[in-house]
This record gives C-alpha cells, structure tokens and sequence, in this order.
C-alpha cells in the first residue's frame, strides 16, 4: 500500500505541474502562454520576463513528468520546490501563510509533499526503482 500511496502522490503533483508548465509554455488550460507570462513576471521584477517564464515553465513541465513516472526523482523534486520557492519569494510571501489572503500555504505544502518523496524514494512503481 505504501508504494501506491507515493504513485499517487507522484501522479496528482507530477501531472498538475505539467499542467502549470504547459500553462506558461504553449497557453494551454487557460494559461498565458511564454509572452504573458513574461509580462507579468517582468511586471513583478523578474527580468528578463520571457526567459524567467521559459525557465519555469520548462522546469515545471520537466519537473513534473520527471516527478510523474519517478524518474530522477530527486532533481525533478528538486525542480519543483525550486518554482515554488520563488512563487513564495515573489508572490505570496508578503501575504502571509494563509491561502485565504493569496498566502504561501499551497507552495509550503507542494514543496513538503516533493521533498518528502525525494527523501524516502519514489516507491515500486517508479522508473527509479528499476533502474537504481
């Protein structure tokens, strides 16, 4: 049972941040798109904003298939806490904890949930398991 708790773990964070990168990548499921999303990374001092979205983008997206199918999972948990360390750094932060008033609590969560599967391994049904 352990084994399919961290699959599903993995699956839920894994898919919903390809989702999030494909949102600043390609503008699917109502994302911006590279463009938009560099305005508004530019808009709150992050420059130059098409790049800085290209990067998160790609490491959510990259992160999370990585975190997916538990491959490299380490670095792809790595990916993942890294975006949202700079989602509470530039966005939520100043709000406080609390996700009532645009605080940081989801991000603190995600990054718990990455970190905590890094450190005790993705589980049996992980591509790491087969190869290391």
């Amino acid at each position: 049972m352990l084994d399919l708790g961290l699959l599903i773990i993995r699956l839920v964070i894994g898919v919903l941040f390809i989702g999030h990168g494909a949102q600043k990548l390609f503008g699917w499921f109502g994302g911006h798109g590279l463009k938009g999303t560099g305005g508004w990374f530019e808009s709150i001092g992050m420059k130059p904003g098409v790049t800085m979205a290209l990067f998160a983008g790609l490491a959510e997206l990259i992160g999370g298939i990585l975190f997916a199918v538990g491959l490299l999972t380490p670095l792809a948990a790595l990916m993942i806490a890294g975006t949202m360390v700079m989602a509470i750094v530039k966005v939520h932060g100043p709000n406080g904890l609390w996700a009532t008033s645009n605080g940081y609590e989801y991000n603190l969560t995600l990054i718990a949930a990455a970190l905590g599967i890094a450190l005790t391994g993705p589980g049996r049904y992980a591509i790491d398991f087969f190869l290391f």
